[in-house]
């Protein structure tokens, strides 16, 4: 519980808090609030958080769990931001967050055990690969150019101090690396796709450089999204409720504008993703530091396309995991997840990656499905069936997200993501998978950082 000389000093601010954006500010401020305040139950909180996800779930828990009285403000209709399941093909679609990264200590994979989430391993070392004819490609010849590939990245290391696009190092370092079909499609199927950048706007110095921890990847054979359900029971949630303006003063609190009314809270944590704060849908008066805005606008945020197609019968190697395509054009199709290999449905996943997500995801869904037909029946033969049922994510078109997770781009330190551990005014803490350099594009980045943010304020803000 919060210590009650912390409760104490917080009521004494009370009333500041509600003439914050006095004076010349009132005749706008007010009139507004009285207006909607019939629309907003109970909206006065110690703690604002903005966003159902993974990160601002792990904050309100943090904080309700300290004494803090705590709303969550969700513009969508349920929780779990990007991390949803959809079972509607008779199989979990992960439309985000797909796999635990790196189990071993991950606290994700805590979360998953403390609820008895069943996890299975997607091992990397079952797959095959199709050259752009179709041709199987030997798994020896992927073995030697994936060591070709990591020494390749170690030799930019090595050779340059200085930042630059990643696809820029590597024409300067090993021009033929570009033309290697096998290298590329790895360039593409694992680095762009690990990263959610593409090679021409990735950091050749930070690309590679943020954590991680140990241990296969797994699923969620339950799906992902019970995680993000077990953090939200019991919080207040307002669903619904796009934060459209924050209006704060150091020491003075914060009011909260959304669609839903007005709020006002002493803190409040922003956790929406960065696509949204590019686009500006969250008006900060007064505007945001130019540290805070620099990074807003500097750190690349990327967005993977996924589209799951259900078929009658499998025409496909059913104990495969994975199946490479080394497309043309680069992030076109080049990647699948065989459903099979834990699922009776017969489901394959297809991924684009880099800068094509932009262009598969203007797509309606039976185009989208065509353009990935044309790659699987180059794989696996003209007379594969079309597929009975699809389901497809564009998250570069959701206005509650404008893109999947961030990534390191040309002139990008970590100092851009970590300055978001910074407090605005004492009021205003940030928190998101983009907040933290060393898990950024991460669902477990994304839930530290939630809790860092509720601890900052038990720690150190609310004295």
């Amino acid at each position: 519980m919060m210590k009650d000389t912390r409760r104490a000093s917080l009521q004494s601010r009370l009333t500041r808090r509600k003439l914050l954006k006095a004076g010349a500010a009132t005749a706008l401020t007010l009139p507004f609030i009285e207006g909607r305040r019939a629309l907003a139950q109970n909206d006065d909180f110690d703690v604002i958080v903005i966003g159902a996800g993974i990160s601002g779930l792990a904050a309100a828990r943090r904080l309700k769990e300290l004494g803090y009285s705590v709303v969550v403000l969700e513009a969508a209709s349920d929780v779990g931001g990007r991390i949803r399941t959809d079972w509607s093909l008779g199989a979990p679609f992960e439309v985000g967050a797909g796999w635990i990264h790196g189990p071993d200590g991950n606290p994700v994979s805590g979360l998953a055990a403390d609820i008895g989430a069943p996890t299975l391993v997607t091992p990397d070392e079952s797959y095959q690969v199709f050259a752009k004819d179709g041709e199987a490609v030997p798994a020896s010849v992927i073995e030697a150019k994936y060591l070709d590939l990591e020494r390749l990245y170690t030799r930019i290391d090595n050779t340059f101090d200085n930042d630059q696009p990643l696809v820029e190092a590597i024409r300067r370092v090993s021009k033929g690396s570009l033309e290697d079909p096998v290298l590329r499609w790895m360039m593409s199927a694992y680095t762009e796709f690990s990263t959610g950048g593409p090679t021409e706007k990735l950091s050749a110095y930070y690309f590679d450089e943020d954590d991680e921890y140990d241990g296969a990847d797994v699923i969620l054979t339950d799906g992902y999204d019970q995680i993000v359900k077990s953090l939200a029971e019991g919080l207040d949630i307002r669903f619904g409720a796009a934060v459209e303006r924050i209006e704060y003063e150091e020491g003075d609190g914060a009011a909260v504008y959304t669609s839903d009314g007005p709020f006002e809270s002493y803190f409040v944590i922003c956790t929406v993703p960065l696509g949204v704060l590019k686009k500006g849908a969250i008006v900060f008066d007064p505007p945001l530091p130019g540290a805070h805005q620099k990074s807003i606008e500097t750190i690349g945020f990327g967005s993977v396309t996924k589209l799951a197609l259900k078929f009658d019968q499998a025409f496909w190697p059913e104990d495969v995991q994975y199946f490479g395509y080394m497309s043309e054009p680069k992030g076109r199709w080049n990647y699948f997840l065989n459903y099979r290999t834990f699922s009776p449905e017969n489901i394959l996943l297809g991924v684009s990656v880099g800068d094509y997500p932009f262009v598969a995801e203007k797509m309606s869904d039976p185009e989208m499905v065509a353009d990935c037909m044309s790659a699987l029946r180059v794989m696996f033969g003209d007379g594969i069936p079309e597929p009975n049922d699809r389901l497809a994510t564009r998250w570069s078109e959701d206005p509650h997200t404008f893109g999947a997770y961030s990534y390191s781009a040309a002139g990008n330190t970590p100092a851009d993501f970590d300055r978001f551990a910074e407090p605005v005014a004492n009021t205003v803490l940030f928190a998101g998978e983009h907040t933290t350099f060393d898990f950024h594009g991460t669902t477990h980045g994304a839930y530290l950082t939630g809790l860092a943010a509720a601890n900052l304020i038990e720690d150190e803000l609310a004295e």
